[in-house]
């Protein structure tokens, strides 16, 4: 089944010859948008199973347009931007984006993103899969209302953010504690049914019971939550 998608750009030329590269790999383009914005209307309307979304455009951004698009869970959102500063690609994950690719990106790679998540799937570039593991392998922390004061004490955010990652845990099994440590440290269904000696279709099965549980909209906020939570 073709995949149905949006572009989000606000630059005509890019939105032009992203239409023909993608139409010419099989998929369906059924509209484009100049801003974060059209971006939504046109998910509403066309009912997409895929955006690919700018980050930085005139009027609202790519951040505020996917946070809505999947808060209310009408599609997928795929990244793809010029800019590739950790604070983007948090705000992204944050946000509920399945992926985040640099528009360097090459056109075989682009599409088998899209037919990545279009499946449910999440994808990152290597350049900023590389900074994100080094961020969490050095105890850097993906968000700096969680950074604590020189003086050593926990701020009053990151006290309630521990509670919420605590009440949230408390909901997952034993076994959907392990699936979500496999998460943070970015394993696939399959790497997944591997590690814990189970099939991919009981592993996708409780990715998405972790998922649901946890209120994430993408195993990439589940990866988030693995790591700042110290789970994994």
């Amino acid at each position: 089944m073709s995949v149905r998608i949006v572009i989000a750009d606000d630059h005509a030329a890019i939105r032009l010859g992203l239409r023909a590269m993608l139409e010419n790999a099989g998929f369906e383009v059924v509209g484009e948008a100049s801003d974060g914005d059209g971006a939504v209307a046109l998910v509403g309307e066309r009912a997409p199973d895929v955006v690919l979304m700018d980050i930085r455009m005139p009027g609202r951004d790519g951040i505020s347009a996917t946070r809505q698009i999947v808060a209310e869970g009408t599609a997928e959102v795929l990244v793809l931007t010029t800019f590739d500063l950790d604070e983007f690609v948090f705000e992204a994950m944050r946000a509920g984006a399945a992926g985040f690719l640099l528009k360097t990106v090459e056109p075989d790679d682009l599409v088998a993103a899209i037919r990545h998540v279009a499946a449910g799937d999440g994808v990152l570039a290597p350049q900023v899969t590389r900074r994100l593991l080094a961020a969490f392998a050095g105890g850097d922390t993906v968000s700096a209302e969680r950074a604590a004061p020189p003086n050593g004490d926990a701020p009053e955010q990151t006290r309630r953010m521990d509670a919420v990652y605590t009440a949230q845990l408390r909901q997952l099994t034993a076994r959907e504690r392990d699936v979500l440590a496999a998460l943070g440290r970015g394993l696939s269904n399959q790497q997944v049914a591997a590690e814990l000696y189970i099939s991919e279709a009981t592993a996708k099965t409780h990715v998405s019971r972790v998922l649901r549980k946890l209120d994430c909209t993408s195993r990439m906020q589940a990866a988030i939550i693995a790591r700042e939570s110290g789970l994994a």
